[in-house]
This record gives structure tokens, sequence and C-alpha cells, in this order.
């Protein structure tokens, strides 16, 4: 296959090779997909039988990746247990705030309906599973906050900005890895963007810049 998937279901860093021998927790991970999508009625007893015979033997994280390629993606949870990802996340807010924190698992796409709202998405300690999020948004007044950190990148080349301003992006690097890219679409009106790493983070920059 061409394409890089993890045990998990979920495209595997750049840099993490399918001939890369599995370790047990690959094995048991990639278990509790299989046995999630047979709960569901993907699979069939048979099948369920000969993918986790094949799980329990592979050797590499390829040979597990080929099991569950054509599942829906899941994302593992702080016990132990995993989540289906949801194909859109739909916030609609007027008023007061709203936002996503510690663990929450990233959709693949988000749609952003606020008014006269605070939003803010933290990604400090959330599960990501796939490499691009694109957030659609029409949003008026309020600001938008992004809690970043190492390996996520913010695009807002196809916001739409009127009597508003962006804080805090910085220009990605072409040649550094990422973990995640967040495309902003849509548009934006009497609000902000913000972007900023966490404050721990934050921190530790400016005890740098003073040293």
């Amino acid at each position: 296959m061409s394409r890089n998937i993890s045990s998990t279901g979920q495209p595997h860093d750049p840099g993490m090779s399918p001939a890369l021998r599995a370790s047990h927790a690959d094995r048991d991970r990639t278990v509790d997909v299989l046995r999630l999508a047979a709960g569901d009625g993907r699979l069939t007893a048979a099948e369920l039988d000969e993918r986790l015979d094949d799980a329990l033997t592979a050797r590499t994280i390829g040979e597990l990746a080929e099991l569950t390629t054509d599942l829906p993606p899941v994302a593992a949870t702080p016990n132990g247990g995993t989540v289906e990802v949801k194909d859109v996340l739909r916030i609609v807010q007027q008023g007061g705030s709203v936002g996503r924190d510690s663990r929450w698992v990233v959709p693949r796409r988000m749609e952003l309906r606020a008014s006269w709202c605070d939003v803010t998405l933290d990604f400090t300690e959330a599960v990501i599973t796939r490499d691009t999020l694109r957030i659609d948004m029409d949003m008026r007044g309020g600001t938008m906050l992004l809690v970043t950190g190492p390996g996520i990148v913010v695009n807002t080349d196809s916001l739409s900005m009127s009597y508003g301003k962006v804080k805090g992006l910085r220009a990605a690097d072409p040649g550094a890895p990422h973990t995640l890219q967040v495309e902003l679409v849509g548009g934006i009106t009497f609000g902000r963007v913000v972007v900023r790493s966490p404050r721990r983070m934050f921190r530790q920059g400016l005890l740098r810049t003073s040293s």
C-alpha cells in the first residue's frame, strides 16, 4: 500500500517506516480497532477471527496497517480505549465562550459558527489523528485562540478578514516536520485570531531571550 497507516487506522508520522518492527502495544491497539469494527457490524465473525490471527502474528507496522485500511479511523483515549474520529465537528455559539482542551480528539474538519463569542482550541494534549485540520469559519466578533505547540502550524491564507486581525502567527519553516497543519478558511468580522504556544513554553522562550 502507498499510504502509511498506523495500527490504530491513522497515518504514521512522516518518518515512521512500515518496515518498523511492531511492538506488543502496536498489536494490542490493532486488536482493539478490529474488535470495535466487528462490534459495529463492519466485520463478520470470520473476518474478525482471520484478522485477529494476522494481528497477533504481525511482525511489522506495515503488516498491521494492512488490517485496518478499510476501517474508520479511531484514536486512543486516556484509559486505553478507542473512539471513532468524527468526520466533522460543528460548533455553534452566540455569546459567552466555547472551546476544546485537554485530550480532545481532533476531527478531520470543523465547522465554526460563532457570534460575539470567544473560541479556544487548545492542541497541547489533543489526540491528533490527521496531519491536516480544516476549520470552516463564519465568525463575527470575539477572539479565536489557537494554543499550538511543536510541530503544529497555522495557515490563514484562505481566511477572509473584515475589521479583524491575526496575532502571533509565524511563518512555517519549509524544511521543518509538522504533525498538524491547521487551515483556517471562511471569514471573520470584527474579531481576531490569536496563535500562541502553551504558557510554559512561552515563559521558557522569554527566559532564553533575557539570558
